[in-house]
């Protein structure tokens, strides 16, 4: 897939997955923390191109280990979104994590 097309469908599809799965989604702020450093203007090209990939695979609903088993549908979305953190880790500023945390809490409390 493109960065166009990733991005098409990271800015469509993230908020619905992520509010659908919420509850079984252990890192959740870190996906938000790089949903807001994906789409940073200061973010670097190259920075946003491997997170928009792994933020697609995050929403895709068909992917090597299904979302809908329970306890291991998330490992290899975890896997491939801490693999590309941890390539871009400086990049990701505490105003990301800042606001995927008060982002996160809202979400919580809407969903409770």
């Amino acid at each position: 897939m493109s960065q166009t097309s990733n991005e098409t469908k990271v800015t469509r599809d993230f908020w619905p997955k992520l509010k659908k799965s919420l509850a079984s989604v252990p890192f959740a702020e870190e996906v938000i923390a790089a949903y807001y450093c994906a789409f940073d203007p200061a973010t670097p090209i190259k920075v946003k191109g491997i997170l928009l990939g792994a933020l697609a695979y995050f929403i895709m609903p068909l992917d090597v280990i299904p979302d809908i088993l329970l306890g291991l549908g998330f490992t290899d979305d975890m896997a491939v979104l801490y693999t590309a953190i941890s390539m871009i880790r400086s990049h990701m500023t505490q105003a990301h994590r800042d606001k995927a945390k008060m982002t996160l809490e809202k979400l919580k409390a809407e969903t409770i």
